[in-house]
């Protein structure tokens, strides 16, 4: 029946397709690989002595390339994720951890702009305010991250970045552990980011981002400041929609002003929008019938941060709630796709010429852009989420 409708589908994608990229320097032996890496390291400036004594002890680790390939956890929707995430645990100790730290995030905000909830949302997601920081050996998951061909473009430089941190005394190759995919400390920060905006806000002269928490909490602010953030600007806020709604105006892509949204029908669920002239979009993470939010610029800032839609948003809502803002009023979303219908679904969009990245169950941004083309194309709600319903037109 759609035949005809999916054949023009293709015919419009292809339009989008990005060319492959190019090949990157990665992969062949591993030992080679390591060989490369030190002659890149003396091309650098480094001598050969510190360049052989940081990667003397570099191992290949299988369980880092497991854990990449292992995210199914992204797969779950978004109040179900969201569900996991955030706990009366994680409240009642983001609480403790406001009042304890209240020096700290008072200057943060004062001179850095980023608020408390914030700060403690991430604090809380990655590594549960401190408790849980990963015992993946750093520089071994960097190595084996850069040999894969997956990310090599965003694993190579984070190898050279704990080079120059172990030049400067500030990593050790042998000890230094943390998340599996090479982020030190109780904010998880990667090498390069700590050369960056690392802060010593302990004052003992170190940055400590795994020991001390005012060296982590200044130093994530910074990063967050550098990636963009603006003091004194919202991030994320439940919103109501008209049922006339233009579907099609939701998602990332579409930005307007609250002055345009309040006049399409938006309202603030539990407060008022915030200043006219400031730019959102209408973000719907589980489709028309599911939560919504009105996103600020602030928002982007958390996807430099992590990429994974469904991860921010929860944070970015956790961090409304630590800030004292009211929990999600019951909704009633459509019925997802299991991540096993979600890879059909991404497998029949790729025969179709969508590019949806990778074909791993994860509703990502491509997924979404491929999903709201078909849903227009079938006269659908262009919410961008897929249901067993779309997923039986094909």
């Amino acid at each position: 029946m759609y035949r005809l409708v999916f054949s023009a589908l293709a015919l419009i994608s292809t339009l989008g397709i990005s060319s492959i990229a190019a090949a990157q320097n990665c992969g062949g032996g591993f030992y080679d690989f390591v060989q490369e890496l030190k002659s890149e390291a003396r091309a650098r400036g480094y001598s050969s002595a510190l360049s052989e004594q940081f990667f003397a002890s570099v191992a290949q680790d299988p369980k880092v390339i497991k854990a990449d390939r292992a995210q199914g956890v992204f797969q779950l929707p978004f109040l179900e994720f969201s569900g996991r995430l955030i706990s009366d645990h994680r409240l009642q100790h983001g609480a403790k951890n406001a009042a304890k730290y209240k020096r700290e995030f008072d200057y943060i905000e004062r001179e850095l702009g980023v608020p408390r909830g914030v700060l403690l949302a991430f604090w809380a997601f990655e590594t549960d305010y401190g408790a849980f920081q990963g015992n993946f050996n750093t520089l071994n998951a960097l190595v084996t991250l850069a040999h894969d061909c997956r990310r090599p473009e965003l694993f190579r430089p984070q190898i050279f970045a704990a080079l120059e941190l172990f030049k400067r005394g500030d990593f050790d190759p042998v000890t230094t552990t943390g998340a599996w995919a090479g982020e030190i400390g109780m904010v998880q920060m990667l090498p390069e980011d700590i050369l960056v905006n690392g802060i010593d806000g302990d004052g003992d002269g170190q940055v400590q981002l795994k020991t001390s928490a005012p060296d982590a909490l200044m130093s994530g602010a910074s990063m967050l400041r550098a990636l963009g953030w603006q003091p004194n600007q919202p991030w994320l806020q439940q919103v109501t929609l008209p049922a006339d709604m233009d579907w099609s105006l939701s998602g990332l892509t579409t930005e307007k002003s609250l002055r345009e949204w309040a006049a399409l029908g938006l309202r603030g669920r539990h407060k008022p929008l915030a200043s006219d002239n400031l730019m959102a979009s209408a973000l719907l993470p589980q489709g028309h019938k599911g939560p919504a939010f009105l996103v600020y610029p602030n928002f982007r800032v958390f996807i430099e941060w992590n990429e994974s839609l469904i991860y921010i948003t929860t944070a970015g809502y956790f961090a409304t709630l630590l800030e004292g803002g009211a929990p999600l009023d019951p909704v009633s979303p459509d019925t997802g796709l299991t991540g096993d219908q979600m890879r059909v679904l991404q497998q029949k969009l790729v025969e179709l010429g969508f590019d949806v990245g990778d074909v791993d169950g994860i509703l990502g941004a491509k997924t979404r852009a491929a999903v709201r083309i078909v849903q227009d194309v079938l006269a659908m709600p262009i919410d961008g989420w897929p249901t067993p319903a779309l997923l039986n037109s094909f």
